[in-house]
């Protein structure tokens, strides 16, 4: 039985750590859209659900992202045109404009869209 009380505790502990890590991916994200030297992804879109001061409107408001496979929205970002050859949006990873590390926290940040 103890055995089993410590393997519980350590999973408990090391989700615990797991969540704080991904809450501070979001958080990140979140900076990386409303940040105009980083994404800049509010220039562009609007938000369903989150309160966001003058969006943009040339892209299409973002709503239901959380049902989104993370791959998906990571190609979109990386490389917009590999998925749509005819967009305005900017290739922010193959351009350097953001990295990999960038684009991953700004994808946990559209996660949170419904």
């Amino acid at each position: 039985m103890k055995i089993f009380n410590k393997l519980f505790l350590a999973l408990t502990i090391s989700g615990l750590i797991a969540t704080a890590g991904y809450a501070n991916m979001v958080k990140d994200g979140e900076k990386i859209f409303n940040t105009k030297k980083l994404g800049n992804c509010l220039a562009c879109h609007d938000v369903n659900g989150k309160k966001i001061n003058n969006p943009g409107n040339l892209g299409p408001k973002l709503a239901y992202l959380s049902a989104w496979p993370e791959q998906a929205l990571y190609d979109k970002i990386y490389n917009p045109n590999t998925l749509q050859p005819v967009t305005a949006m900017p290739a922010f990873g193959k351009n350097g404009w953001l990295n990999d590390k960038q684009i991953k926290a700004l994808v946990a940040y559209l996660k949170t869209i419904n």
